[in-house]
């Protein structure tokens, strides 16, 4: 006995779908009303007669899908093999997936900035981006270019209405005889004592070391009154000056009567020893120092002279005179 027939149907009766076929429906095979299937049979179960499927069938086309009905007609096979040959599988409309229910119309796809989809058109913004950026650049170098020509045109027409001179500059035929602003300063006297006119006891020696005259000559023997050295300065012009003195003492400060035109100092010239020095040797003691002064155009008489009241122990080595100083 074969699986799925207990031998109360015919095998004829096995056959769910008879009623779909030329052969069952000769047969008078109606669909199962109450749970039966295909070829004539009883219409409910009887005892001791097992039903061979649980299953449902329904006509071809009969499956609904998606809410819809449409019902599609019955279209016999071309050509049915003969009984006991084999069959065609078929499968009910339940043992495969239905379409997919698609209700309403498909969603609208939504493009942002002429995009394929892809996202925003980021490049039509940076183009455009650039391109307002080189118009910036381009303004600002017209600009530029405009105010330098303008500029340029101002400098060309100032000084003659609008129009630039041409006209040839005549050189001077004679040098000009005002003295310029430029010039360089006059160069003002200085004289080495051994050169000036002497006067006293005083002479001319080379012993110590350190003088800056000719040879190292230098005024020696200057300690005795009526001491003199006198000096002829021939001045550009009138006015206040300094005489500066280059001196050596033992250490021990001395001074001098001075006098210009004629005319003594109110005060005497100083000669001290402004290096401190402790050291009686002349060699070591050469210093200088500097008295004001009011000097006329033209030559002018300066004298040194040792006079009553004045401490003379000194050598002397040059004069000059040069720009006023002020007194510290």
């Amino acid at each position: 006995m074969a699986a799925g027939n207990d031998g109360a149907n015919k095998p004829e009766n096995d056959d769910p779908f008879g009623y779909l076929y030329e052969d069952g429906q000769a047969a008078g095979a109606q669909p199962p009303g109450g749970g039966g299937y295909g070829y004539p049979g009883p219409a409910a179960a009887q005892p001791g007669v097992p039903r061979t499927s649980y299953n449902q069938v329904r006509t071809v086309g009969e499956r609904q899908y998606g809410g819809q009905q449409h019902a599609q007609p019955y279209v016999p096979p071309q050509q049915q093999a003969p009984y006991g040959q084999p069959q065609a599988q078929y499968a009910a409309p339940e043992t495969y997936g239905g379409p997919p229910t698609r209700q309403g119309p498909p969603p609208q796809q939504h493009h942002h900035g002429g995009g394929s989809g892809r996202g925003p058109n980021t490049r039509g913004i940076l183009i455009g981006a650039v391109a307002v950026v080189a118009v910036v650049v381009v303004g600002i170098a017209a600009a530029v270019i405009t105010n330098m020509g303008n500029e340029d045109d101002k400098d060309k027409q100032a000084g003659t209405g609008g129009t630039t001179s041409t006209a040839p500059v005549n050189p001077s035929e004679e040098p000009s005889t005002e003295p310029s602003a430029d010039e360089t300063p006059v160069e003002l006297p200085k004289q080495d004592a051994a050169t000036l006119k002497l006067g006293g006891s005083a002479g001319l020696a080379k012993d110590v070391k350190g003088a800056e005259g000719s040879n190292g000559t230098y005024v020696a023997g200057f300690n005795q009154v009526g001491s003199s050295v006198t000096w002829k300065a021939n001045m550009p012009t009138e006015g206040k000056y300094s005489l500066t003195v280059r001196y050596a003492i033992p250490a021990v400060d001395a001074n001098a009567t001075l006098t210009v035109n004629g005319k003594p100092n109110s005060s005497p010239l100083g000669l001290k020893n402004f290096i401190h020095s402790s050291d009686t040797n002349l060699e070591k003691n050469w210093q200088t120092t500097w008295a004001p002064v009011e000097l006329q155009k033209g030559e002018n008489e300066i004298k040194i002279s040792c006079e009553t009241g004045n401490q003379c122990d000194v050598l002397l080595d040059w004069l000059e005179v040069g720009p006023p100083k002020q007194s510290s």
